[in-house]
């Protein structure tokens, strides 16, 4: 089972989808995309480290998520990636500009291959004004398409506001 949470910024996705690894009954290994670049996000990573059961896995991967979600899937596991937009945003500055397109294809080729049951998050970014920078839209076009691309792939796609799943994609819990 592969699951596409999305939503906004504190809108509950990230603890929507701790529940529902911690439901699957799986071994849960945490797949981390983010890097403490300042001491806001060192924060950030704190509290969701504090907020996780102390028996799951952690990795933490900034770019090869491909190749991380392949070494770890297993029948017996629950993958939560969180999250891909930050994932997004290491490739995006990444100094290899062909890197992005290399690894989103290597993440949208591997997910059918996967065991066991992948949560991935992600915030929804394209439901305000159109940026002005060049970087940050481009930022949002890549995550608009990123989703809907995912969203095909995925059994169910849930979308988190307020702290409240609807799901979009797969019927119930």
């Amino acid at each position: 089972m592969i699951e596409l949470i999305l939503g906004g910024a504190r809108s509950g996705k990230s603890r929507l989808a701790e529940q529902r690894a911690q439901a699957s009954g799986l071994a849960v290994t945490y797949i981390a995309t983010s890097q403490a670049h300042d001491a806001e996000m060192a924060a950030r990573i704190r509290q969701h480290r504090e907020r996780r059961p102390t028996d799951w896995g952690l990795v933490e991967e900034p770019l090869a998520l491909a190749r991380v979600l392949r070494r770890e899937a297993d029948s017996q596991r629950c993958l939560l990636v969180d999250c891909l937009t930050l994932w997004l945003t290491n490739l995006l500055l990444d100094s290899d500009p062909q890197r992005l397109q290399h690894e989103r294809q290597a993440l949208l080729e591997c997910l059918s291959e996967l065991p066991g049951q992948v949560i991935l998050v992600s915030n929804e970014t394209g439901m305000g004004i159109v940026p002005l920078g060049e970087l940050s839209r481009r930022y949002v076009d890549e995550a608009g398409w990123l989703h809907q691309d995912l969203a095909q792939r995925c059994e169910r796609v849930s979308f988190c506001v307020a702290g409240l799943p609807m799901i979009l994609k797969g019927g119930q819990t």
